[in-house]
């Protein structure tokens, strides 16, 4: 199966990041000199993606204008001899570039945006979905979605997801990933005290999701639980339908850029010599 289409969410306001988000979109939060979206985005064209959807918030314009073209900047480079760096504000080559706007009222919760995508998915098809706040930093050279593409085709499924590695003593502060001997999506645990975790795997929110998944995030009511509309409910009753995802562990060191200490690490490990965000 070949995943030409990737859906990254950025809504939201940023709330962690205030009084800063007042005015910059949390994604467009500068991490050395790249904003944090961009590194998800650099990650899911390596892997090839042709189409990228953008589910922004009513607000949002500070994203479109950095995927577009800035004449008045090109032309005040040019003027000043600095052709070089043309390239480092030319639009993505080859991609395109959409927008799906979420509403401010009604339904909250990490499922809406697939919701408001499922009408850009084929009936045949599967795409790529990842948060916009956060991204995985690798140093060699490679792909989490190109990684996540090869793993679910060769489990001959077509959806699949990533959870990162947790330290042992952590554990219990997140939602731990139960997979079966085939490495299959079983349920998640959460927040399960260490000895009674079946691994150590946080759900990386980074995932492949069919045809069927996207439907049933569009269809499945709010959990009454919490009160949201969560990603993890689609997911649960596909896997309770007979339906298998792929389970798998990203690569990279996980930099959480929605609070000030980890936008705040992620900028210190970018700037780290011989790092190279440009």
């Amino acid at each position: 199966m070949r995943i030409t289409k990737a859906i990254i969410p950025v809504a939201g306001w940023g709330s962690r990041m205030l009084p800063i988000t007042k005015s910059i979109e949390k994604c467009m939060l500068p991490v050395g000199t790249r904003p944090v979206v961009d590194y998800v985005v650099q990650d899911v064209v390596k892997a090839g993606i042709k189409d990228i959807y953008f589910v922004v918030g009513e607000q949002s314009t500070q994203i479109e204008s950095y995927y577009r073209s800035n004449i008045q900047l090109n032309d005040y480079l040019r003027s000043k001899g600095k052709n070089d760096l043309l390239e480092k504000v030319a639009p993505l080559s080859g991609v395109n570039i959409h927008f799906v706007t979420q509403p401010s009222t009604g339904g909250y919760g990490t499922s809406i945006p697939v919701a408001l995508t499922d009408d850009f998915i084929a009936d045949d098809e599967s795409a790529l979905v990842v948060m916009g706040d956060q991204f995985f930093w690798r140093t060699d050279g490679g792909s989490n979605a190109a990684d996540l593409m090869q793993l679910v085709e060769s489990h001959g499924v077509s959806a699949g997801l990533f959870g990162n590695e947790v330290p042992h003593e952590d554990i219990s502060k997140y939602g731990i990933i139960e997979k079966d001997s085939e490495d299959h999506f079983v349920k998640i645990v959460e927040k399960p005290l260490p000895e009674e975790a079946p691994s150590n795997l946080n759900n990386s929110s980074f995932y492949i999701l069919n045809k069927q998944l996207f439907t049933l995030a569009k269809t499945l009511p709010v959990n009454s639980t919490r009160g949201e509309f969560e990603l993890t409910d689609p997911i649960n009753a596909y896997v309770a339908s007979g339906g298998k995802i792929a389970v798998g562990t990203i690569q990279g060191e996980y930099m959480e850029c929605g609070s000030p200490d980890g936008w705040l690490h992620a900028n210190n490990r970018i700037a780290e010599p011989g790092n190279d965000n440009s």
